[in-house]
């Protein structure tokens, strides 16, 4: 158990925290909830990093934390994206179902891709690509944006512009890893018709 795993557990005790005050504000209005759940956000998003240098920079790596430091950023998007998504006006913006779709369905994807490969090729080989941090960072900013009830910028188009870019990287990155997965397929032995094994 590094340090780095230990805040990594730190970042998934801290999203049950964001969904409930988020529910309590919803419900009640009370700023205080809002604000709770905008800083559990930023810390368990700011944790990201700082989990990363540490077993970078002081050689923690470990194959716990390869399961647990993605586990733990989809958990935070997704529940994040999952409260967002329902009507709840006039507290908050809602995330448009076209995103929520997306997002939630390249996980999905992915996460069952991912079973495959392992289960057929016995390891998997995970690229990480530019285009899956972008859409990371738009998925954040989105959320964050929404929390903040940035409401004047919101009309104003811009938060169309960073949903858009936000769903348009994710579909892309989503594509990358399937092409991916399918390369480690098709290199194994177990993808080539009977006679040819």
């Amino acid at each position: 158990m590094t340090t780095a795993n230990k805040i990594t557990i730190l970042r998934i005790l801290l999203i049950p925290f964001f969904v409930v005050e988020m529910i309590y504000y919803v419900h009640t209005g009370n700023e205080t909830c809002r604000f709770a759940g905008l800083l559990s956000f930023a810390v368990a998003s700011i944790l990201d990093g700082v989990d990363g240098y540490i077993a970078r920079h002081y050689n923690q790596w470990s194959e716990l934390g390869t399961i647990l430091d993605p586990l733990a950023d989809k958990l935070l998007l997704v529940s994040a994206i999952v409260v967002l998504s329902f009507d709840n006006s006039p507290h908050l913006g809602q995330l448009p179902f076209w995103l929520t779709g997306t997002i939630i369905g390249r996980d999905l994807l992915l996460g069952i891709g991912a079973v495959v490969v392992r289960l057929v090729v016995g390891t998997i080989t995970v690229r990480p690509r530019l285009t899956g941090k972008i859409a990371t960072v738009l998925q954040m900013v989105v959320v964050i944006w929404l929390l903040l009830e940035w409401d004047g910028w919101r009309a104003a188009g811009w938060l169309k512009i960073v949903e858009l870019g936000a769903g348009l990287f994710t579909a892309a990155s989503g594509l990358l890893y399937i092409w991916d997965g399918s390369q480690q397929l098709g290199a194994h032995p177990a993808s080539l018709p009977a006679g040819k094994k």
